[in-house]
């Protein structure tokens, strides 16, 4: 905590899902936090207490569905961590004075898209967009790697994900398409709600890089089928149905890729046409820098080591939710605006408790 900062920053977590339950958890461990205030989309949520929300007792936070008492609420930063954001909402709640971390876009700003910015600079507060994928891995790990490598001709991160663990069917089934037809996939919704994320990503890595600022963003999607029914958390997923996907974005300079995102989100390594799988080292996260020298680096920690683990607590997630709790203060001491990584000081995490 700054020496102008000698009270707890006053937190409103938005929303309750996954990400917004391992915020409160973290918002709760921190001392110089405090929980002001949580808005819940659903009316049986509303009026609880957020303690039962997540699984513990009482904290003398009652959840709200009302946007309107959240803007009138006294309040330093807002975790904003919907399914699906709404740029209304976020514009109400800079312009009701409060800083905004959120792991559901606006992780870079790019040309042409300054509402946010002027919301953020009149209001005399930050925006930031932070979490793990996008978000985190994507361009705030290379970026740190890329100090100690010389004429960099090529960034690369990729994440090998079993979809399985994420405890949420709904989505892997009506949003994402798996179990679906890979026609249907292919000219589904989830390439255009991804894409905004990983351009912005995409963008920062090429501008804290240094490279051209005309260098063009493709996107690549591609499907896997099952060649056999496969049982799974989102029900059975029959022979020709999508049991695997992968999206990628990639920067060109010239007829030159430059840096390269992509995701691989699999129901398993059995069964697929074609036969992906996450190799010998499993599920993972890669970072691969080419140039003087090289390096390649493997993330592991964020994905649970079972499907079952990760629909009691999924580390990706938690990892999301840290990140948010940990940008906090540095988002509320940093000067107004839309601001990224390449804006803010390194953030970091806590220790625990015990030791402070």
């Amino acid at each position: 905590m700054s020496e102008r900062q000698r009270t707890p920053y006053r937190v409103v977590q938005w929303a309750t899902g996954g990400v917004g339950r391992a915020a409160i958890e973290g918002v709760l461990a921190r001392p110089e936090l405090e929980l002001a205030g949580c808005w819940v989309h659903s009316a049986e949520k509303a009026g609880r207490d957020v303690g039962e929300l997540v699984g513990r007792d009482p904290i003398g936070v009652t959840a709200t569905d009302d946007k309107d008492a959240i803007l009138a609420l006294e309040a330093d930063c807002v975790l904003y961590a919907p399914l699906l954001p709404d740029p209304a909402d976020v514009e109400a709640l800079l312009r009701s004075g409060k800083n905004v971390v959120t792991p559901v876009g606006w992780f870079y700003p790019m040309p042409g898209e300054d509402r946010m910015t002027r919301a953020a600079e009149e209001a005399g507060v930050t925006l930031h967009g932070t979490g793990i994928d996008p978000g985190g891995i994507t361009e705030l790990v290379p970026l740190v790697l890329s100090s100690m490598t010389a004429r960099v001709t090529h960034v690369r991160v990729e994440e090998f994900s079993d979809i399985r663990t994420y405890d949420a069917p709904d989505v892997v089934r009506h949003i994402m398409l798996f179990g679906g037809t890979p026609e249907a996939a292919m000219s589904g919704p989830m390439i255009g709600l991804l894409t905004g994320g990983f351009t912005q990503s995409i963008r920062m890595l090429l501008d804290g890089l240094g490279f051209p600022a005309e260098a063009e963003v493709r996107t690549d999607q591609a499907v896997a089928v099952a060649t056999r029914p496969l049982d799974t958390p989102i029900g059975v997923i029959e022979p020709g149905q999508v049991a695997a996907q992968r999206f990628a974005w990639e920067a060109v300079v010239g007829d030159e890729v430059v840096a390269r995102l992509a995701v691989n989100w699999l129901m398993g390594e059995e069964h697929l046409d074609p036969p992906w799988e996450f190799g010998p080292e499993g599920e993972r996260y890669e970072v691969e820098i080419t140039g003087d020298p090289s390096t390649f680096t493997t993330i592991r920690g964020f994905q649970p080591p079972t499907p079952e683990d990760g629909w009691v607590r999924n580390p990706g997630i938690v990892a999301t939710a840290n990140h948010l709790v940990s940008s906090v203060p540095y988002v509320c001491e940093a000067r107004p605006g839309h601001l990224s990584y390449l804006d803010l000081p390194l953030i970091a995490g806590r220790a625990h408790p015990r030791f402070c």
